[in-house]
């Protein structure tokens, strides 16, 4: 059985399969190297996530994003903020500079700066020695310390006070989400905001996000859509089938004695049970 596992959350499903001996590959551990790319589930779904939730934030704002320049007058483009600058964030913040927002972006990965202002967005941290390390060896953010937790929300209470859009991407793989937009800042955001959480179905990144639906709080809106990827579902769909397709390149369909080479990194990073025997912890 090759598909998208959620071994954190999956224990029963694990050992029912297991029981019968299935050989179980849990596509999202895939390993974020070079020759598993074409493989990795998690980059090929944030990808398509990032790009909608601008365009479901667009659709719930009641104001345009780009400025316009008119014989009536001018209009303010829009000032979006992206929460997590992942593969979904990157996405999001490139599809809000494209329909014409100032953009700004947060990450706890000091590496992130260059890749946010090479797409046009301006980068909102606190930098320290902790932001120097803040990155798993395969490419994803470490939970950060209560203190500096501490110091960048004050930056991003302060950040909010001028934001129209915020799309929330920040997601710890194997974890719940981490809580970022509390109560507090929300009281302090314009009416009209709007609030796009792709953590949503992790815990989210809002504290008033709802999985499924669209909330207002003191008039903020706040949209909690599951599966975004599913809203471009014949993209997804086709993205993930490719994936699928990539990883099925490494059976040995023509053996005799092995399917799979068990000694291959791809291979020992996504197998979770095979044999009547659990190989993840």
């Amino acid at each position: 059985l090759i598909s998208q596992v959620n071994v954190n959350s999956s224990a029963d499903l694990i050992k029912s399969l297991n029981a019968k001996k299935v050989s179980l590959f849990a596509l999202e551990r895939i390993p974020r190297i070079t020759r598993a790319q074409n493989m990795d589930i998690l980059s090929s779904q944030a990808n398509l996530a990032g790009y909608h939730a601008v365009i479901d934030a667009a659709s719930e704002f009641n104001r345009v994003l780009p400025m316009f320049m008119t014989a009536a007058g001018k209009i303010n483009p829009a000032n979006v903020l992206v929460v997590g600058a992942g593969v979904a964030g990157l996405q999001a913040i490139a599809t809000a500079k494209r329909l014409g927002s100032i953009v700004y972006a947060t990450d706890v990965r000091a590496a992130s700066k260059e890749q946010v202002e090479s797409l046009g967005g301006k980068f909102v941290m606190v930098e320290d020695k902790e932001t120097q390390d803040a990155e798993t060896s395969g490419g994803y953010a470490k939970e950060m310390s209560a203190e500096y937790q501490k110091k960048q929300e004050a930056l991003l209470a302060e950040t909010l006070k001028k934001i129209d859009i915020v799309i929330c991407t920040a997601q710890i793989p194997g974890r719940k989400a981490p809580l970022i937009i509390k109560k507090y800042m929300l009281d302090n955001m314009n009416a009209g905001s709007v609030i796009v959480d792709l953590a949503v179905e992790t815990g989210g990144n809002c504290e008033f996000s709802q999985v499924g639906k669209i909330i207002n709080k003191n008039g903020v809106k706040i949209v909690g859509h599951a599966n975004v990827p599913g809203r471009v579902a014949n993209n997804a769909s086709s993205l993930f089938s490719k994936n699928i397709s990539n990883f099925l390149a490494l059976m040995n369909f023509e053996s005799k004695k092995s399917l799979y080479d068990k000694n291959d990194e791809i291979i020992k990073a996504t197998l979770v049970c095979t044999n009547g025997k659990i190989l993840i912890k």
